[in-house]
């Protein structure tokens, strides 16, 4: 027995112009409007998720990333406090 998906409705005003060319770019590739419409904003939802959570180095980048933590520098006397206070605070 199918499942059944659960779907969500999104509407949107838009200009003519705008909605010939969907219509347009729909045909052109042999889809409805609705599948266009929906592939197109599942891409750029991805992209820009994806450009918000990673995170591109150069590769000097990396490379300066990879020594820091192979070879993580001394702390410093106030991260050597914090620490303190945070073992404090989560052993009171």
């Amino acid at each position: 027995m199918p499942s059944a998906t659960s779907t969500a409705r999104l509407e949107a005003r838009i200009s003519t112009e705008l909605h010939a060319l969907l219509k347009r770019a729909a045909e052109l590739q042999g889809r409805t409007m609705t599948d266009f419409v929906v592939l197109a904003i599942r891409e750029a939802a991805q992209r820009a998720i994806e450009q918000a959570e990673v995170i591109c180095l150069s590769l000097a980048d990396q490379e300066c990333f990879a020594q820091a933590l192979l070879s993580p520098p001394e702390p410093t006397p106030a991260l050597g406090r914090a620490f303190a206070r945070r073992r404090k605070l989560l052993n009171a």
